[in-house]
């Protein structure tokens, strides 16, 4: 169940009580893709940042180790020793990204394993079974991630079949939520809005899927070559015509800007690879933007990456030994910076939730991109 504490403007505070716990929105997800977060970061780590939530890749997990063998093993939450709420895609972002190794069609998608190259096909049931193996908290249904400017011709037809899947997709649901050997009953379930940078279609498409009465609606296909502008602007003609009693969730997005531009449209869930992925390249997110830690001038810099930041980098080590152990290839400074940029990630939600509480979000997003524009 989905309830909103408090609105500011189109900003929304809610919560979202599941069964395995209440999460606190807006909320960022942090990306554990094989249910791990890259840069050797465990789930104790995970709750001592502050993360509520968690996210797994449907199509990699039932690549390896195999969703059959995670579901014996008592499903996601038990396999990975994290109790808190897990959100799984469904597999259709590598429709989109694994182009080159896919075919198409209204029955599914065939695929050919970017590991082994072995045939898979995928299609709404299947990832409905998959999910409901892994038995996370909630499901994405399984969608055509169509390129942000592709044709209008063909972003239609993608939508139209979209649609046709999410019927599918919610079919599947209730047989497998119904099943006595299905480890998660109380699995949610997500629908995507999809419509590429056409504003008219994304609008039809959310009224269509609106009236399906999903735990949850998302808005895929962003941030996928397309501008900032053209994104912020596709957002604020779609959620509009999403339910507002329930979660809006924006896949893949994005930067902290990015976020906090969505949240003042409405979004309040959000996932990205970026500060996982940039912590293991030495680049740092912090309140006076971002730095880089290859840097030369922070050779000899005693200074913790930000000051004032509780996170266990800044806690303890200083920019100059994280740079050594990055320049060092020692495993230990990619996990410290990625602690360091989930924790900021996770403490501007905190902020941001408090931000939506006491009617001032549009004062404080100004002056987090103000301070975050200065540079590190």
């Amino acid at each position: 169940m989905y309830r909103i504490l408090k609105k500011d403007g189109n900003a929304k505070r809610g919560e979202l009580t599941t069964v395995h716990g209440v999460v606190q929105t807006p909320v960022f997800m942090n990306v554990g893709t094989v249910a791990a977060i890259k840069g050797a970061v465990a789930t104790s780590d995970l709750e001592g940042i502050g993360t509520q939530i968690e996210l797994s890749n449907t199509y990699h997990l039932h690549v390896r180790p195999g969703d059959q063998i995670v579901k014996k093993l008592g499903g996601l939450h038990k396999f990975m020793s994290w109790d808190k709420p897990i959100l799984t895609d469904s597999g259709g972002f590598q429709v989109f990204s694994l182009a080159s190794l896919r075919k198409i069609k209204e029955e599914g998608v065939y695929f050919h394993s970017h590991i082994d190259g072995r045939k898979i096909f995928m299609g709404p049931e299947e990832s409905m079974q998959i999910q409901s193996n892994l038995a996370s908290t909630i499901a994405m249904a399984f969608d055509e991630c169509a390129p942000a400017l592709a044709e209008r011709d063909y972003v239609e037809r993608s939508v139209a079949r979209t649609t046709r899947w999410l019927g599918r997709c919610k079919a599947e649901m209730r047989r497998l939520n119904n099943l006595p050997d299905t480890i998660n009953r109380e699995q949610l379930l997500f629908g995507i809005n999809q419509g590429a940078i056409f504003a008219d279609i994304r609008i039809e498409h959310a009224k269509e899927i609106a009236e399906m009465d999903l735990d949850g609606y998302a808005i895929g296909g962003l941030a996928v070559g397309e501008t900032h502008e053209e994104m912020y602007h596709i957002i604020e003609e779609t959620v509009p015509y999403l339910p507002e009693d329930k979660p809006t969730y924006l896949m893949g997005v994005g930067t902290p800007a990015n976020i906090l531009e969505a949240v003042e449209r409405g979004v309040d869930f959000f996932d990205c690879v970026y500060p996982s992925r940039n912590g293991r390249h030495g680049h740092l997110y912090t309140n006076y933007g971002k730095i880089n830690l290859f840097n030369a001038k922070y050779e000899l810099d005693e200074r913790p990456i930000e000051e004032g930041c509780q996170c266990p980098a800044c806690r303890r080590y200083s920019r100059a030994y994280i740079r050594h152990l990055l320049k060092a290839k020692e495993m230990l400074g990619m996990r410290l910076c990625v602690l360091h940029n989930l924790y900021f990630y996770n403490t501007m939600m905190t902020e941001i939730r408090a931000a939506i509480e006491e009617g001032h979000y549009g004062a404080y997003k100004k002056e987090k991109l103000e301070r975050m524009s200065r540079g590190g």
